[in-house]
């Protein structure tokens, strides 16, 4: 019955010390031998994604990533991109004065790599997550054109909380706004989320929403477990992302992944 299982990577299918179970990996082979399409559906970088891939073996030209919240769905072997909806230098300056205002930390993506006006733990964090470089640049000097493909508001959790209470009414209806962990607030084009990523890869592979199965645990996993046939929460979920599910599977460290794959794809 289902053909599609786009799973989210921290929290979900990466144990807390970032790597993957034995487990998970065969049940993951197990299910792509049967015919169904595994895809990474995170808000990372490719470059912070190109490792599983190809732990995994989704490096072939019949595999397909999904980075960025959905902002970018490409070919994992060829990189020809599927689909993509950015940002622009304008609208990181927008942000960047706003962060100032209510005196947050920021990052952001461009054609650089990741770039922040000002280091900080948070973007060293960045950094070291998804093996990248971090760039400090004055974002005064970004032309209003150039490609960006996220925007990040970085702090401690208590601050973010904070902060978002701040952040104008204007400014959700303007960008895809998701929590993707305590300490980070993205924005993405309004176009751009893990649900319409899931669904542009699922038409373009002719797969029905039905067909589909989406596994996360946070709020920027919220919007393509409820666009799925069958939305899995993480029992480690957020609160929210799991009163969306259709099932909660075991947590991060208990192999909740490889559960779900077996129970309904049916492998032993």
């Amino acid at each position: 019955m289902y053909k599609l299982i786009a799973i989210d990577m921290d929290g979900t299918l990466l144990r807390e010390d970032k790597t993957i179970s034995d487990r998970t990996k065969k049940v993951i082979a197990k299910a792509v031998q049967k015919g169904v399409k595994i895809v990474l559906a995170s808000g990372r970088p490719i470059e912070g994604l190109e490792r599983y891939l190809i732990e995994l073996k989704l490096d072939s030209k019949d595999d397909y990533v999904m980075s960025f919240n959905g902002s970018v769905i490409q070919n994992a072997c060829t990189k020809e991109i599927i689909s993509k909806n950015i940002l622009r230098g304008s609208h990181l300056k927008e942000l960047y004065a706003l962060s100032k205002t209510i005196g947050v930390n920021i990052h952001a993506f461009s054609n650089q790599g990741c770039i922040t006006p000002r280091m900080n733990e948070y973007s060293q964090l960045e950094g070291r997550i998804n093996g990248i470089e971090v760039h400090e640049v004055n974002f005064d000097t970004v032309s209003e054109e150039e490609d960006i493909i996220k925007i990040m508001f970085i702090d401690p959790e208590e601050v973010l909380e904070e902060a978002i209470k701040k952040i104008p009414q204007t400014i959700f209806e303007k960008y895809t706004v998701v929590r993707s962990a305590p300490f980070f607030l993205e924005f993405l084009n309004k176009a751009s989320s893990k649900g319409t990523g899931v669904k542009a890869l699922a038409e373009y592979l002719h797969i029905k929403q039905e067909e589909v199965i989406c596994i996360g645990d946070a709020g920027n996993d919220l919007d393509m477990i409820q666009f799925a046939g069958l939305g899995v929460a993480m029992g480690n979920a957020f609160d929210e992302v799991k009163e969306a599910a259709d099932y909660i599977t075991k947590n991060n460290d208990e192999d909740g992944v490889a559960h779900v794959i077996e129970k309904f794809i049916g492998i032993s």
